[in-house]
């Protein structure tokens, strides 16, 4: 068994040249199996509660220093949601105010193709994790970015099935 523990601290945090904490995060998500146990096209989403209260959104934390873009999302797809998969090309970057510390972010989003559900992971304490339908995750979802950014991922996941069998890039 291995031990996960979060990281915690800001000594490692990436800021922008306008001083704005940088962070990173990830929509994990999946297609349903049918019955007879083959996948279907109904896209779900993972998301997961704050540690303070329980609204809802996706994994992100600060973009550390030692790490990727792509390594970051991941590592918070494992700390807050106890997930792990292909972390596929960036949907974007979006500027935002933290209503908390009343502080503009810079945040980039990252799908995550899951591949393995942990049954033990670092936040599972203080976190709780949902799976649901796009329209679902939408409705609960707490931040505005984190909304534009599923909207993004739902267009290209319905782009990518409309041209399933052509050469295209996955990074639409």
């Amino acid at each position: 068994m291995v031990c996960l523990v979060s990281r915690t601290g800001r000594h490692l945090q990436r800021y922008n040249a306008l001083g704005r904490r940088q962070v990173v995060g990830c929509i994990p998500y999946r297609y349903k199996r049918n019955s007879d146990g083959t996948l279907s096209t109904d896209l779900e989403v993972l998301v997961i509660s704050s540690q303070k209260c329980q609204k809802m959104m996706f994994p992100k934390g600060g973009w550390e220093l030692d790490e990727s873009k792509e390594q970051a999302a991941l590592r918070e797809s494992v700390e807050e949601a106890g997930v792990r998969g292909n972390v596929e090309c960036e949907l974007g970057k979006w500027d935002f105010m933290s209503k908390r510390y009343g502080t503009f972010y810079e945040g980039y989003m990252f799908p995550l193709l899951v591949k393995e559900e942990l049954a033990l992971w670092p936040e599972q304490n203080v976190r709780q994790r949902t799976w649901m339908s796009v329209k679902e995750a939408r409705d609960v979802c707490q931040h505005w970015w984190m909304k534009e950014a599923l909207d993004i991922l739902v267009e290209r996941l319905t782009s990518l099935q409309q041209h399933k069998g052509q050469n295209i890039s996955t990074c639409l």
